[in-house]
């Protein structure tokens, strides 16, 4: 394993805790633009139909990759301007 490798390890987690963090709070914004209420359904909300609770996991889980994805990317690009190599 390269040292770059090794050495972006806590930064990748880092991140990734933002990621997750940013991710949520964007995921609750669309819900409340799109679901028009706070909560977005849980799986166990007997309430919710089946077409809601399964188009909120698909968006949350949509927004979580994207986010994930450019947060990491970002991270990464800045790692090869600060150090001068990729640190995948």
């Amino acid at each position: 394993m390269k040292a770059s490798k090794i050495a972006y390890k806590p930064v990748g987690l880092a991140l990734g805790a933002v990621s997750g963090m940013a991710a949520s709070l964007a995921f609750r914004q669309a819900w409340k633009v799109i679901g028009h209420e706070d909560d977005a359904p849980d799986a166990t909300d007997e309430n919710r139909t089946w077409q809601e609770v399964l188009f909120a996991a698909a968006l949350q889980g949509a927004i979580f990759a994207v986010v994930r994805a450019a947060v990491d990317r970002a991270g990464a690009a800045t790692t090869r301007r600060l150090t001068g190599t990729w640190p995948g």
